[in-house]
C-alpha cells in the first residue's frame, strides 16, 4: 500500500457511511474547509452535512442560562456554513446520474496526500444501459488559501449523445444541529443573510452578512468547461446556476473546472473586491500548474514530517492520514487556531480549546515551526480579551484565556466543566516554552511569548492563596470533566508551577540577551518575580502517603469508585447518560488528568509512585474523551511498559478511519491525531526537548520491525531511525546540532552527520 494514499473501494451508501466519508475525505487548507459530499446529492430521505467553512469566521448565537447570574456567558460564537459551491448535477441523454439509481459498476474514494487532492471515481450504468466513468478531483490549495477547486471529468464508455452539466452556487445555507448531542448546535438558525448576488459573465459572486457579529463573506464561482458548449449562467433567487450543454462521443472525455474562492471581512477590508481579485489571479493559472504547486508544497511538508513504521504499511498510512489532517486544520494567521474538529465538520461549533497547545502544537514545533508560531500568535492577538475575561471573573490582574472560543471571547456556557478549567493558562505557557526550546526563537519570546507567559503567571498569583505554608488553587477543574470544581487539582497545580517558574526564567533569559525593553513593556518588577518564584516553590501538590499515589485533587480519593467494568457498554460515553452531579460524586475519569501531568512534568514523587498511580487511574478512566488513549500510551512508554503502551496506541491510531467513537460524522478528532504523533515520537521515540537540549531514547514495540521520523531542532533537520537493536540519527539539513541518544551526547555536523547507539546502552 502507498503510505500516502488512503482509499475506500465499493462505497457503502448507508446514511452513517455517507456522513463519515464526508468527514474523512474533506478538503481543507487551514483557511477553508469543504466536506466531501456527493456533488449530485443523495437519494431522498438521506441526510447530508453539506458544509463549507472558513476558519475563524463566525456569528453570535444565544446561549440562554437557566438563571441570569453575574458574569455567566449568555451568547457564543459559532463557526458558520458559508456557501454550497460543490454541487454539480449531470444528465446524459436525458438520464440523471445518481448513485442511488441505475447500477454502480465501480466506485472508490481516494485521498492522495502527496498530491493534496481527493478523487471520487465512479463507473455507472444508467437505467437505459448507458455507461459512463466519472472522476472528480477536489483540492483546497495550500498556497492560494481562498481557492477550492473541483475538476469534474466524464468519459462516455458505450454511447454518444447530449450531456448537460448544471453547476450550482447557493448561499442559502444553515448549520447542522442535533438537539440530542451537547457537542453540536442545539437548533438550526439561519445566521447568514445574502446581501448581494450577481452574475458577471461566466462568474457568480454572492456576499452574505452575519446576523450579529458584523462580518461578511463573499463566495465566487467560475465554471470552465474543456469543450465548447451552450452555456448560460443565471441568478435564481439567492443562488446562481450555470447550465452547460454539449455532445460527447463514445470514448471521449470532457471536463469541467469549477473554481471557488472564499474571502471574509476579518482578513479583507472588502471581501467582494478581494474575491474578484483572487478569481482573476487563480483562474488564469493552468490547472496542471495548480496541481504542481500543491504537490511541491507537500513535498516540503512530508520531508519535514517523515513518520514511517517498518512492517505495518496500513498503520503508516493511518499515521500519515492523521498528520495530513493536522496540516489541513491549522490556521496560519492571527484570526484562527485549530478547531477541535478542524475544518471537517461542525462538532463543538468550530471552537478552539486547549487541544491546540497540548496535543497539536508539539507536532508543528518539531516539523513546521512557522505554523507553531502562528498558532501562538493567535493567542497573543486575543490576549486583551483574555484580560477582560479575567476581570469578568473577579481577577484584578493577569489574563485568563477562554475555555472555548473563536475570536477570544469565552463561549463555554457550562462553567464548571468549561471556564473553571484554569489550566488552559498553564497549557498556553507550556506551549510557548515548548516552542522556544524547540526553535531557540528568542525574538518571538521578546515580541509576544513573554507577554503570554507573564500575564498567565499573574493570574495564578491572583487566583491562589497561601494556607498552612503552601500555595493553593481552589475551585478549579482539571482536564477530567467528570470531576469538577475541586481544590488543588494536581495537574492544574503542577501546570501553574511550571508557568510561574518559566515566567522567572523568561525574564532572566531576555535580560541576559539584551531584550530589557520587552520586560519593561510588561512592567515586570523584581518583587513580582519574587512572588512568582515563591508561589512556584510553595505550590501544594497533593500526595496520598497511605496508598503511595498522587490524588487527582484534595477530595478525589474520598469518593466511592465507579464500577467501570460493570457499566453496560451502551451507557458510554457517560456524559450522555448520567447527570453531571452524579458523575462528580464518584472516582471516575473521562480522560487522562494526573497521568497527563506525568507526561508533561515528570513523575514528581518518583517512578514507583508513578507506577502505582498509573495502575490506579487506569482502572477508573473511561477514555470517553479522544484526548485520553494517547496520553496513557505515552506514559506507559515512560514506565517501560511497552506492551501496554502499544495497546493504547493501537486503540487510538485509527480512531477516525474506523469511526471508533461513533461520531466521526461530526468531524475529525484533531487532538487525538496530534496525540498519536506524540505517542510515537515522544512515547516510543523517547523524545524530550529540555533546557539542556534534545534527548532521544527509542524503543521499538514488539509488532514493529522499526520506525523512523524526522524532527527540526533549532533549524536543523534530523532523521531518527530506530530498530530492535538501537537507533541512528542523521543530520539531513543544517550546519550542526548536539543531541543526547540513550544518555550519551553526540554532535552531528556536515563532516560527521550521523551517529548510532545500541539499545543496550540505555539499560
Amino acid at each position: 500500500m502507498n503510505n500516502k494514499v488512503y482509499r475506500v473501494l465499493d462505497l457503502n451508501l448507508s446514511q452513517q457511511e455517507l456522513l463519515v466519508n464526508e468527514t474523512l475525505f474533506h478538503n481543507a487548507n487551514g483557511y477553508l474547509g469543504v466536506r466531501s459530499c456527493f456533488e449530485e446529492g443523495y437519494a431522498p430521505g438521506l441526510n447530508s452535512v453539506r458544509g463549507t467553512y472558513i476558519n475563524g469566521f463566525y456569528d453570535i448565537a444565544p446561549m440562554k442560562q437557566a438563571e441570569t447570574l453575574f458574569g455567566l456567558v449568555e451568547d457564543k460564537e459559532v463557526m458558520l456554513n458559508v456557501a454550497d459551491t460543490q454541487s454539480v448535477s449531470l444528465k446524459v441523454c436525458g438520464e440523471t446520474f445518481s448513485m442511488f439509481q441505475g447500477e454502480v459498476l465501480e466506485s472508490e474514494r481516494i485521498l492522495d496526500m502527496k498530491a493534496g487532492i481527493t478523487t471520487r471515481r465512479v463507473v455507472w450504468r444508467s437505467p437505459a444501459g448507458r455507461e459512463i466513468e466519472i472522476t472528480v478531483n477536489r483540492m483546497a490549495s495550500f498556497l492560494r488559501k481562498p481557492l477550492f477547486l473541483i475538476d469534474y471529468r466524464i468519459k462516455a464508455l458505450n454511447f454518444g449523445g447530449p450531456v448537460t452539466l448544471t453547476s450550482t452556487h447557493n448561499a442559502e445555507v444553515m448549520n447542522f444541529a442535533d438537539k440530542c448531542d451537547p457537542r453540536l448546535a442545539q437548533s438550526a438558525i439561519r445566521q447568514l443573510s445574502v446581501t448581494s448576488c450577481e452574475v458577471r459573465g461566466d462568474e457568480s459572486y454572492i456576499v452574505s452578512a452575519t446576523n450579529q457579529s458584523g462580518l461578511s463573506v463573499c463566495s465566487g464561482v467560475k465554471n470552465l468547461p474543456s469543450k465548447p458548449c451552450r452555456k448560460e449562467t443565471c441568478r435564481e433567487g439567492n443562488a446562481a446556476n450555470c447550465r452547460m450543454e454539449t455532445d460527447i462521443r463514445a470514448g471521449e472525455t470532457i471536463s469541467l473546472a469549477k473554481y471557488t474562492v472564499l474571502t471574509d471581512s476579518r482578513r479583507f477590508a472588502d471581501c467582494r473586491a478581494a474575491a474578484l481579485r483572487e478569481m482573476a489571479r487563480t483562474a488564469a493559472v493552468p490547472l496542471q500548474e495548480l496541481y504542481d504547486e500543491q504537490r511541491a508544497y507537500l513535498d516540503t511538508f512530508w520531508k519535514n514530517a517523515v513518520l514511517e513504521i517498518d512492517g505495518d504499511a496500513d498503520l503508516t498510512c493511518a499515521v500519515n492520514y492523521n498528520l495530513y489532517q493536522l496540516l489541513q486544520s491549522a490556521g496560519r494567521d492571527r484570526y484562527s487556531g485549530i478547531a477541535s474538529k478542524g475544518l471537517s465538520g461542525e462538532g463543538y461549533e468550530g471552537h478552539y480549546f486547549w487541544d491546540t497547545e497540548m496535543y497539536i502544537l508539539p507536532f508543528f514545533a518539531l516539523t513546521n515551526p512557522e505554523i507553531a508560531k502562528s498558532l501562538l500568535s493567535y493567542r497573543y492577538a486575543t490576549l486583551d480579551k483574555a484580560k477582560e475575561n479575567a476581570r469578568r471573573l473577579g481577577h484584578g490582574q493577569g489574563a485568563l484565556f477562554p475555555w472555548r472560543t473563536i475570536s477570544g471571547r469565552e463561549c463555554s456556557g457550562y462553567f464548571p466543566a468549561g471556564t473553571a478549567q484554569y489550566h488552559i493558562n498553564g497549557d498556553i505557557a507550556y506551549a510557548t516554552a515548548t516552542y522556544w526550546l524547540a526553535t531557540g526563537d528568542i525574538d518571538y519570546i521578546a515580541s509576544e511569548g513573554l507577554a503570554l507567559i507573564i500575564e498567565t503567571a499573574r493570574l495564578w498569583i491572583d487566583l491562589g492563596c497561601w494556607y498552612r505554608g503552601s500555595f493553593r488553587l481552589n475551585d478549579v477543574t482539571g482536564p477530567d470533566e467528570y470531576t469538577c470544581m475541586v481544590n488543588n487539582n494536581y495537574y492544574t497545580n503542577v501546570c501553574a508551577q511550571y508557568n510561574l517558574r518559566w515566567a522567572v526564567k523568561a525574564v532572566k533569559l531576555l535580560r541576559e540577551s539584551g531584550f530589557d525593553d520587552a520586560v519593561e513593556k510588561l512592567r515586570v518588577t523584581d518583587e513580582e518575580l519574587k512572588a512568582f518564584a515563591e508561589a512556584a516553590d510553595g505550590m501544594y501538590l497533593p500526595y496520598d502517603s497511605e496508598r503511595g499515589i498522587i490524588p487527582q485533587d484534595d477530595s478525589f480519593l474520598s469518593k466511592p469508585v465507579w464500577d467501570v467494568p460493570g457499566t453496560p457498554r451502551e451507557q458510554f460515553p457517560l456524559l450522555l447518560h448520567y447527570h453531571p452531579l452524579h458523575l462528580y460524586r464518584y472516582q471516575v475519569c473521562k480522560q487522562a488528568d494526573t497521568i497527563l501531568a506525568f507526561f508533561m512534568f515528570g513523575f514528581g514523587r518518583g517512578y514507583d509512585a508513578a507506577v502505582r498511580s498509573f495502575d490506579y487511574y487506569e482502572r477508573i478512566t473511561t477514555h470517553d474523551s479522544s484526548l485520553s488513549l494517547c496520553v496513557f500510551s505515552m506514559v506507559a512508554s515512560m514506565l517501560k511498559n511497552h506492551e501496554k503502551a502499544y495497546a493504547y496506541f493501537g486503540n487510538s491510531a485509527m480512531l477516525d478511519l474506523k469511526n471508533t467513537y461513533g461520531n466521526t460524522k461530526d468531524g475529525i478528532h484533531t487532538a487525538n491525531m496530534g496525540g498519536l504523533y506524540m505517542s510515537i515520537v515522544h512515547g516510543f521515540g523517547g523524545l524530550r526537548i529540555r533546557e539542556d537540549g534534545l534527548h532521544l531514547a527509542p524503543a521499538v514495540p514488539e509488532p514493529w520491525e522499526g520506525f523512523r521520523f524526522s524532527v527540526t531542532f533549532h533549524g536543523n533537520r534530523i532523521l531518527v531511525e530506530a530498530d530492535k537493536n538501537g537507533c541512528g540519527c542523521t543530520l539531513t539539513e543544517g550546519e550542526s546540532v548536539s543531541l543526547t541518544l540513550y544518555g550519551r551526547e553526540y554532535r552531528l555536523d556536515r563532516a560527521r552527520p550521523s551517529c548510532r547507539a545500541a539499545l543496550e546502552a540505555s539499560k
